[in-house]
């Protein structure tokens, strides 16, 4: 059952659910006959106050290869700007920083973009079987990812890698926490 915009779920009186149609002007609605409710596939959809699994998968995908592949850029700029030799021409100079920054920006890329697919799928998963949102859940996720991404290369590479995960995971977590409660916006 989808509740009128703007009201308020009646299991939990204090959380509003979420509309994408109350900011539109009404000579909008009546052009184009949009809908006045939120429209999910399943009620619990409607009650959550996260994102979708999949749109957790595309976030963090995206956002990780996005990252991965300017970080590669940059470090394939330098290498470029560094392998070039005293008698190059400035069109060789050119070439060698833009296939430099090309092959290891998608290297970084691509590796960046495995780590943010597996990490959503693992926090996901998390989410479902323990049936809360909570920091326990990023931190395992992160911590099964590294030991995941580096399972190939051993049990103690992938220990030690799921360490790493898991504490960078905690600190993002905490200082995402420490923005929200002491940074005004």
């Amino acid at each position: 059952m989808a509740y009128p915009p703007n009201q308020t779920d009646p299991n939990e009186p204090n959380r509003r659910l979420y509309n994408p149609y109350q900011d539109l002007q009404v000579p909008i609605q009546n052009l184009y006959k949009l809908p006045t409710s939120p429209e999910f596939l399943f009620q619990e959809e409607a009650i959550a106050q996260r994102r979708s699994w999949g749109e957790n998968l595309t976030y963090y995908t995206g956002i990780s290869y996005l990252t991965g592949a300017v970080a590669g850029a940059g470090v394939g700029f330098v290498e470029g700007v560094k392998a070039s030799e005293p008698g190059d021409t400035l069109k060789l100079r050119i070439n060698r920083v833009l296939n430099g920054s090309g092959h290891t920006g998608r290297k970084f890329g691509n590796r960046a973009g495995v780590i943010g697919l597996m990490y959503a799928g693992l926090e996901s998963g998390m989410v479902s079987l323990r049936d809360t949102d909570d920091v326990i859940n990023s931190v395992a996720a992160g911590l099964g990812t590294g030991a995941l991404y580096k399972a190939a290369a051993g049990v103690r590479s992938a220990a030690v890698a799921g360490a790493i995960g898991g504490v960078v995971v905690g600190v993002a977590v905490t200082g995402k926490q420490m923005l929200r409660r002491y940074v005004p916006i």
